[in-house]
């Protein structure tokens, strides 16, 4: 949507203004006070805020009693990421629904304790009365992580137990959540594409209680309701693999602080949600494929390594796509040698490139994947390795699924209200204390005058 600045005044413009001269601090005073800006260290280690038994993201290990680099890891409840979603290659249909259960309830369930659970999701995908028309339809938006983060606050109305903080009652409301939030963004999609974008066909699909979250997902989205077995288990495996990343994730640790003030579950996820939305976490897809739509446009020989990289550097030192000097996909907060999830997911992004005819565009992702951290290596002062992370092939992914960029970040909810979910029943369970975290103060103290002696 194009921006519109006709609503800012030039006395709002001028206000700005001394916004930005009188609120920038002097970035020297950082080091002096010895803040870690990000609560992360010029090396990238976190400060360590709290402790969780939800997930563990593991990067770095001990050699002759220093730390260094290692090859990237991701647990879920204390089991690996890559074993979890080795039943994704297996005919197997619920993926996501148990790596869902074990975050929540710390083990992997049996056949039959999967099979309840499955249930409780399905009776759980039902909307109140007239909630599709009121609150979906009649006020569509272009974002549509803004129209998901409406429709959770709105549930609340319904909820006639909103408030009860009881772990029974929490738990209930955040099933409900996962339940919903595919319907509540491939709603708030189809409203937003009927009424804003292109005024094509209006339809809703109710949800199919036989079908698995992914596959319900793409049978809501299009219009014949017709996938592949390959579409939908790769799906499954996005939702699994983007389920939760660690306490320390932004939209996590959002979750923690909003819930340890002891408000309702709904006003924590929409908290998440709108830290989700972020260019910097959840909306980094859409950057990578961004770029990925510029370098095909500049780029004629996409198997040519030299014009490959000469593009590359074009967009690091600043002279090309948005001119910010960053190669979105490659590197992370965290991981250094490798990102598990981007390594598992290469496998199976390559085979749905294969079935969409999509195989040349595969190969210029692994073109880049593997030419650009030699590029930033060169150009840049790295503390640490560098690698693709997951965002770096699940907007490709997307892509070939047929689903519109619209949907790329509320995708990222999708999966990540189960990790949500674990983080404020674990935060209810053993906080005890509000956080609130100490920033220091450095203006000077100034003496008061009357506004007369004012200039």
């Amino acid at each position: 949507m194009k921006k519109d600045y006709s609503k800012i005044s030039p006395e709002i413009y001028s206000l700005a203004s001394k916004c930005v001269e009188e609120g920038v601090i002097d970035k020297d005073l950082y080091t002096k006070h010895k803040v870690n800006r990000g609560l992360r260290d010029l090396k990238g280690n976190g400060v360590l805020t709290g402790l969780t038994e939800i997930s563990e993201v593991h990067a770095k290990e001990i050699v002759n009693g220093e730390s260094v680099p290692c090859k990237g890891e991701l647990y879920y409840r204390g089991y690996n990421i890559r074993d979890i979603t080795r039943g994704v290659t297996a005919d197997r249909k619920f993926g996501f629904e148990e790596a869902t259960y074990l975050l929540l309830f710390g083990e992997l369930p049996s056949s039959d304790e999967l099979k309840a659970f499955c249930e409780i999701l399905s009776s759980s995908r039902t909307l109140p009365n007239s909630f599709v028309r009121d609150i979906i339809m009649k006020a569509p938006s272009d974002d549509i992580m803004n129209s998901l983060a409406r429709s959770v606050l709105t549930l609340y109305s319904y909820d006639n137990n909103a408030n009860d903080t009881s772990i029974p009652n929490v738990l209930r409301q955040c099933l409900q959540l996962i339940a919903l939030f595919p319907q509540l963004a491939i709603y708030g999609y189809h409203a937003y594409s009927y009424y804003i974008k292109e005024h094509n066909s209006f339809f809703f699909h109710n949800p199919d209680p036989s079908l698995s979250t992914a596959e319900n997902i793409l049978y809501m989205l299009r219009l014949d309701m017709k996938y592949s077995p390959l579409e939908a288990k790769i799906l499954d495996l996005a939702l699994i693999i983007h389920a939760e990343h660690g306490g320390g994730n932004n939209s996590a640790f959002t979750t923690h602080v909003v819930t340890s003030s002891g408000t309702d579950t709904y006003s924590a996820i929409a908290a998440a949600l709108g830290s989700l939305k972020g260019p910097k976490h959840g909306g980094a897809n859409l950057k990578v494929c961004g770029m990925f739509n510029d370098i095909k446009k500049n780029v004629s020989d996409w198997n040519d390594d030299e014009e490959i990289e000469n593009y590359l550097s074009k967009i690091i030192n600043k002279e090309a796509y948005d001119k910010s000097g960053l190669i979105y996909g490659i590197g992370h907060a965290i991981y250094s040698i490798s990102d598990p999830r981007a390594e598992i997911f290469k496998s199976f992004v390559e085979k749905l490139s294969y079935e969409k005819d999509m195989h040349s565009e595969y190969h210029l992702y692994s073109a880049v994947e593997r030419i650009a951290p030699k590029i930033i290596s060169k150009n840049r002062t790295m503390y640490k390795g560098i690698s693709a992370n997951v965002d770096f092939y699940s907007g490709f992914v997307y892509q070939m699924l047929g689903i519109p960029e619209e949907l790329f970040t509320p995708m990222f909810a999708i999966a990540r209200i189960s990790g949500w979910s674990a983080h404020r029943i674990e935060e209810l369970i053993n906080g005890n204390k509000i956080i609130r975290p100490a920033y220091k103060a450095v203006q000077e103290h100034r003496e008061y005058l009357p506004i007369e002696g004012r200039k």
